[in-house]
């Protein structure tokens, strides 16, 4: 899985010599949209080239299929080689990647334990749908082996069939997918969003739809609100009816809670929602999770914190969200959004109250546009991760990357003389984000959000991980 990170002088094509991988491949993997724009510091993710081999006396087309573990038929595809007599000493071929032809009898268990690989991995490779659907005579492609397998999710704020685009491109890639949010009233009720497009995408697609509801808003912090609710038992129990009717309607699979800005005197009644909750959903068949604010210590001060118990939500939940993103606030100072070494504080306290398996580490795949000099207050813009490159190529920003935070970031100037200093997240900082995941030995990973395009991401994830679906 090597990445590249680009030299003065560099090109999409001296690039690709020196990997042995198309030029085609590098600027698909990486959504490149200007690949004879490269910038000093830009990274490349370098997707495995296929094996070569420089054909021998004596060589015939099946003792080399027969040596890789291919098929002649696809030596000859790929290669394009009409005949046996194409074939000469010296000659080089690429070798496709290991295949299997499925016999009678086989299963997708019994396949992968031939090849000692996750099944899943088969189906994630195969981009297949349905374990059941193997039939004889069939070529699966066979992933390298002992890939950590996680849990995967994603967050989105867009709805309705606009909302089902990014869903479709990412849905091998998921195990669950939470369309933010059902906001929750003072009455218990909750508020109308347009998800049913994205439940039966979900649904369709082998990915768990996961209802999230919450008390805050982009307005309201939603703190009197959850004071209310938490306070109130038939205000709770209002809205867990409430919420096991509309999951049910909906036909979602489980539910995301997220209570933010708890005051810290509603601690022990948020604990008593949280048992609350999954003992009532889980009597129906649902699984619980919650999204707790990034804590290094049990006694960490502040009205993001101080409320969520990190052992009650470790206790009860069947997994967490940790919300590790937005050091770099909007409005804030310019910084990394997501530095890994502040999120590896969070996960060395995390890890001591709450199970491994039960923890997922939040990504945030979005970037920030700081005006300079930075005033207090005053907003930063967010978009996603090909805007912040399209801005480096337009002002031929150098990419400079932070080694403490792992994370990258430029500076331009407008022709009004406005200093800018953007800060986003590229294949570097999203290996060095998977890297934490393996030490800590972690269930996965929550993306925030889906429709903010990072075509790099995507592909390193498969590259790192098998991707379990439920």
């Amino acid at each position: 899985m090597p990445i590249d990170v680009v030299r003065s002088g560099d090109s999409i094509w001296n690039i690709s010599q020196q990997y042995g991988v198309s030029v085609r491949r590098i600027i698909a993997v990486n959504g490149l949209e200007s690949p004879g724009h490269l910038l000093t510091g830009q990274s490349l993710f370098i997707p495995d080239a296929e094996p070569r081999y420089t054909v021998r006396p004596g060589d015939t087309l099946q003792t080399i299929a027969n040596q890789f573990g291919v098929t002649v038929n696809d030596l000859q595809k790929k290669n394009d080689l009409t005949s046996a007599t194409d074939l000469y000493a010296g000659k080089r071929l690429t070798i496709p990647l290991l295949y299997h032809q499925v016999q009678s009898g086989e299963t997708l268990d019994t396949i992968a334990a031939q090849y000692h690989v996750n099944p899943q991995a088969i189906l994630q490779t195969n981009q297949l749908e349905n374990p059941n659907n193997v039939y004889v005579s069939q070529i699966l492609k066979i992933p390298e082996a002992a890939k950590p397998v996680i849990d995967v999710n994603a967050f989105q704020t867009e709805f309705g069939v606009k909302g089902t685009r990014p869903l479709r491109d990412a849905a091998y890639d998921l195990t669950y997918n939470s369309p933010f949010a059902h906001r929750m009233t003072a009455s218990g009720s909750l508020g109308e969003i347009d998800d049913e497009p994205i439940v039966q995408t979900d649904l369709r697609d082998r990915v768990a739809p996961m209802m999230a509801i919450t008390n805050f808003s982009s307005t309201e912090a939603g703190s009197d609100l959850a004071h209310s609710i938490l306070n109130s038992e038939a205000l709770t129990n209002a809205l867990l009816d409430n919420t096991v009717k509309m999951m049910a309607n909906k036909g979602y699979r489980g539910l995301n809670i997220d209570f933010e800005n708890v005051l810290p005197e509603d601690r022990n009644a948020y604990n008593g929602f949280i048992q609350k909750a999954a003992s009532r959903l889980h009597a129906q068949g649902y699984f619980v999770s919650s999204s707790l604010a990034p804590k290094t210590s049990a006694d960490q001060k502040g009205l993001l914190y101080e409320a969520h118990d990190y052992p009650v939500h470790g206790k009860y939940m069947d997994f967490v969200v940790l919300m590790t993103y937005e050091w770099g606030y909007r409005f804030g100072p310019p910084q990394a959004i997501s530095p890994i070494n502040q999120i590896q504080k969070v996960l060395e306290y995390a890890v001591t109250v709450i199970p491994r398996d039960k923890i997922l580490m939040g990504f945030q795949v979005y970037a920030r546009d700081w005006k300079l000099p930075h005033v207090q207050g005053q907003q930063a813009e967010t978009f996603d991760q090909q805007e912040a490159i399209r801005r480096a190529v337009e002002h031929n920003a150098p990419i400079q990357y932070d080694q403490a935070a792992q994370s990258p970031y430029y500076r331009y100037t407008e022709a009004n003389g406005q200093q800018h200093e953007v800060w986003f997240e590229d294949a570097r900082s999203a290996q060095a984000k998977f890297e934490l995941v393996k030490q800590f030995g972690l269930r996965g990973i929550s993306y925030w959000v889906l429709e903010y395009p990072f075509p790099q991401n995507w592909s390193l994830l498969r590259d790192n991980f098998v991707i379990h679906k439920l």
